[in-house]
């Protein structure tokens, strides 16, 4: 495991702080924060690194009023994606802005991981020698030894594992959610796409025994969560590790039969390794949801052979086909590149063809980067960036019409939906509150005349948030309850169910979920003793309690 070890300066042109505080203690609690930037598996990832943070004695910074995340703490940690081309600025521009804090913040550190951590390695200090750690995606257990030895040291540590030291389920979690966690069932990519490099990031695949990713499905269950989301570079290659092909068809069966789980979601699927007991398993399944992310990446089949992609248009529209026959509901999502290097315009018109004949509910659109370390960086015949621009603005103009048609298929039709955490930016002002519905639509539904969207999120002022109220209103709908309503109106990327207001459909059904929050939230704002093991801020050096994940909002 190579480590290296360099000074750690202060922001350019500014003296170095003086001796940091001590190492955590009882009395004098040092706080943090990880700032994510990235996939599913970064905010995963980032929730076991708060984990092993609260297992060491520290403690997260709190929230602003408004709910949003503290901006700095004793500790910062960057976790790091390398996907896109601006990924080193985003890194970049969040440690510019950390510099002149630190200035300030005697003992302060910062630390940078995941997959530009992992590629970039020593540079990361080179051009940024206020950073305190680097560590990688193969070492997320070595966060807190790395930081008490650069604090004591008072020098920059680097260290980046080649391969996995310990799988990253196996650590202590902080989960962010109550009533939805992330599972991973498996790390790293076996797949050799010329555009990615994940593979070389995350390493090749290792796969989790079932008995294993079951055992902790249950231990969310357990704790009050009713939504899993079962997370993989390619879920559908889950078992090749332990010679089992059909593992991941039966491991959705196995999910199903987990009484009190109501929701069940994964991600993401490829293609080329998508069979149909995979399908038949998620329509014979109920809390298999009816959602399905397919990453087409591109409609020419000539593209898709430069991308490396084990599959053409044909096979891609018939396996939407065969989805749709027996879930003739299901939303279907997708990733699409523009641009790859060699794309001519009869290339992008194929694509543009597959996505119309897709019918996708929303896309991932993105103009191709070049990695350096992917072929496809060498390849002669890059697209020049106006003619990228020009095409990725028909595309994305395509898929907004087709996404506001299919949302506005679902006017008219009663959804349950997952109350969230988090509010849409209008909900206050508009008396409305935001969730899921099964297929994983965004739906904003209004309440009731006479009921205001509460303020705080999360709770921290219990006497005022109605939510925490022992005589709760009956009408009044907390993070983890379900919500049935009708869809009164449709936008390209939400839905708007505002049933309540006209007498229509609104029922509220409380679940354990709900009150797994409420315990939550009444613990943080210190009104019981017990934290109900949702992530709760344990004492020093006392174990981390199984939470809940959930996205964090960009």
């Amino acid at each position: 495991m190579p480590t290296t070890t360099a000074p750690t300066a202060a922001p350019t042109s500014v003296p170095s702080p003086g001796p940091a505080p001590a190492a955590p203690s009882t009395t004098v609690l040092r706080t943090y924060v990880v700032r994510t930037l990235g996939c599913q598996m970064n905010v995963h990832d980032s929730e076991h690194m708060a984990g092993m943070l609260e297992q060491a004695g520290y403690v997260p910074a709190a929230r602003a009023a408004d709910g949003s995340e503290p901006a700095v703490a004793d500790i910062v940690v960057i976790n790091t994606c390398a996907v896109r081309e601006n990924a080193a600025g985003k890194l970049y521009g969040n440690l510019g802005q950390l510099a002149s804090i630190k200035r300030d913040w005697p003992g302060m550190q910062i630390a940078v991981g995941g997959c530009l951590a992992q590629k970039d390695r020593e540079g990361i200090v080179e051009r940024a020698p206020w950073v305190d750690v680097v560590f990688g995606t193969h070492n997320l257990d070595a966060l807190p030894v790395l930081l008490e030895r650069a604090r004591h040291n008072q020098r920059a540590e680097v260290e980046i594992a080649e391969s996995l030291q310990v799988f990253p389920s196996t650590l202590p979690t902080r989960r962010e959610s109550v009533y939805a966690g992330w599972v991973s069932i498996s790390v790293g990519c076996n797949n050799t796409c010329t555009f990615c490099i994940v593979p070389s990031l995350r390493g090749k695949e290792r796969d989790r025994r079932p008995g294993e990713i079951l055992a902790e499905v249950q231990a969310l269950v357990d704790a009050g969560a009713i939504e899993v989301t079962l997370l993989g570079q390619n879920v559908n290659s889950y078992g090749a590790e332990f010679g089992d092909r059909g593992a991941f068809a039966k491991l959705l069966r196995a999910c199903g039969a987990i009484e009190g789980l109501e929701r069940v979601r994964f991600t993401s699927p490829h293609p080329a390794a998508f069979t149909d007991d995979v399908i038949d398993a998620m329509a014979a399944t109920p809390t298999v949801m009816p959602q399905l992310h397919m990453p087409l990446q591109s409609g020419s089949d000539r593209v898709l052979r430069a991308m490396r992609r084990s599959y053409r248009s044909e096979r891609f529209l018939g396996i939407l086909d065969r989805v749709r026959a027996l879930m003739p509901d299901a939303a279907i999502t997708t990733d699409i590149i523009v641009g790859f290097p060699g794309e001519t315009e009869e290339d992008f018109a194929e694509t543009l063809r597959v996505v119309e004949l897709s019918r996708f509910a929303s896309a991932y659109t993105f103009q191709y980067s070049p990695r350096p370390g992917t072929p496809a960086a060498d390849l002669a015949d890059q697209v020049p960036k106006a003619v990228v621009q020009e095409r990725y603005e028909r595309l994305d103009a395509l898929q907004e019409r087709i996404s506001l048609e299919e949302n506005a298929a679902q006017v008219g039709r009663t959804v349950e939906v997952l109350i969230a955490e988090e509010s849409g930016r209008k909900d206050r002002a508009s008396h409305r509150l935001s969730g899921r519905a099964a297929d994983n639509r965004l739906v904003h539904l209004a309440l009731p005349d006479g009921l205001v969207a509460p303020d705080l999120e999360p709770a921290s002022v219990p006497d005022v948030d109605p939510r925490l109220a022992v005589d709760l209103d009956p009408r009044l709908p907390r993070p983890g309850d379900l919500v049935t309503v009708e869809v009164t109106h449709a936008a390209p990327h939400h839905l708007v169910a505002d049933s309540a207001r006209s007498g229509g459909v609104y029922q509220v059904r409380r679940t354990r979920a709900g009150d797994a929050w409420v315990a939550r939230a009444r613990a943080r704002a210190g009104q019981d003793d017990v934290e109900h093991g949702h992530g709760a801020n344990p004492a020093p050096g006392a174990p981390v309690a199984l939470g809940f994940p959930g996205l964090r909002r960009s």
